[in-house]
């Protein structure tokens, strides 16, 4: 984050070629499954077993004989889940760290050559399921029968297993009297040029999926949002004031990093002296307690703090341990597995389990603070995609 501008352009130019490089050859593996971009094909269905027939009992000893199950997850809370579900049922289980795209190529290779060693992929890139995954067989999902009373019918198919968060955040040791900013718009000011910090867009597939939801679902508030500024009406070069919003916030150079830490660091950590914010996950409060980072959610900045994303639970197709993977979905959706798996905060896809404990305070409100992904538009993110990466891409300064 502190070497040259010329480093720092050169540097995401070459991030950008490498990440493009691995789209084309995931599209490449992929089969096609029809003449349009990510494919047209639609979902298989998702049905419930009968919950009168089934038997959590039964499924555990099924999957006590197949003896294991890995599961890759973009978070390295999945570590601590497979840890807590061989301890309670015996089982081997591995968990894997791994970024979603770096997951789907995986999983495309193996169910090409039929070599399927990944059993269940606990996945937040939701436009890459329903545009690639699914439609394709690579995956596929099981709902648990004895929770489906308490999942949401728009929640099942691909299963949510819980809501996570990006919110912005401040230092309000260097900022006592509150968030800085009060409105989205603020962040396309000179005030604020250079001074926000966020993980590259073109590495991190929900904050394109952010932008293209924004430009669907998000035009509306974010108008109202300029008009209360009173700087007059919004002034459009761009076809929606999403696309408006994203350019003018591009423009403004702010700080890409590669990680949520970096993030963390920029804004809260105990020696940082420079008053700047940052978009980030809100597990990384728990570095509040464990490094002593000085940081607080941006309540009441409008029209949202942040946005809330779904993460899923899939099982591949061809698992080797279908039933030690049902197994493994079924536990994330408890109670023990969510508390393990939401790291600092979370809401559960499992209406019984509810919200974390420990969602970060000044983040009480998820229906009204945070912009609330629309699951129904997800295969139009997928077709959207390079079209909002390319537009990030020559805007950012």
């Amino acid at each position: 984050m502190n070497g040259s501008a010329p480093g720092r352009r050169r540097a995401r130019a070459a991030c950008a070629g490498l990440l493009a490089l691995a789209a084309s050859a995931l599209a490449a593996c992929a089969p096609s499954t029809s003449g349009e971009a990510g494919g047209a094909s639609p979902l298989p269905s998702a049905s419930v077993e009968d919950a009168a027939s089934f038997k959590l009992d039964d499924l555990i000893a099924a999957a006590k004989k197949e003896g294991s199950v890995l599961a890759y997850d973009g978070s390295g809370d999945v570590k601590d889940v497979a840890e807590a579900f061989a301890k309670k049922y015996g089982i081997k289980a591995e968990g894997v760290k791994s970024k979603a795209a770096a997951t789907a190529e995986k999983m495309t290779r193996e169910s090409q050559a039929k070599n399927v060693t990944i059993d269940v992929n606990l996945f937040e890139d939701g436009p890459m399921l329903v545009g690639q995954l699914l439609p394709q067989r690579i995956v596929r999902t099981w709902i648990p029968p004895d929770l489906a009373p308490d999942i949401a019918e728009g929640d099942r198919n691909p299963l949510m297993m819980l809501m996570k968060a990006y919110v912005f955040v401040y230092n309000p040791k260097l900022s006592p009297n509150g968030c800085p900013v009060k409105n989205l718009w603020e962040l396309t000011d000179p005030a604020w040029k250079g001074k926000v910090l966020l993980q590259d867009p073109l590495g991190k597939e929900v904050f394109t999926q952010w932008f293209t939801q924004l430009a669907d679902h998000g035009t509306d508030k974010l108008t109202a949002a300029y008009d209360a500024l009173g700087k007059g009406k919004l002034q459009l070069s761009e076809k929606d004031p999403a696309h408006e919003w994203v350019k003018r916030f591009a423009k403004n150079s702010p700080v890409l990093t590669t990680e949520d830490e970096d993030v963390a660091t920029g804004v809260a950590a105990p020696n940082q002296t420079k008053q700047t914010l940052g978009l980030m996950s809100i597990a990384k409060f728990r570095d509040v307690e464990q490094k002593g980072f000085h940081m607080k959610v941006c309540e009441g900045l409008a029209p949202w703090t942040g946005f809330a994303y779904p993460k899923y639970a899939t099982i591949a197709t061809g698992s080797k341990h279908p039933n030690a993977a049902k197994l493994f979905v079924h536990f994330v959706l408890e109670k023990e597995g969510f508390a393990l798996e939401s790291g600092s905060g979370g809401v559960s896809g499992n209406k019984k389990v509810g919200k974390s404990p420990n969602n970060p305070p000044g983040l009480a409100d998820w229906d009204n603070q945070l912009f609330r992904f629309v699951p129904g538009t997800m295969t139009d993110d997928f077709r959207e995609r390079q079209d909002i990466k390319d537009f990030w891409r020559v805007n950012h300064r």
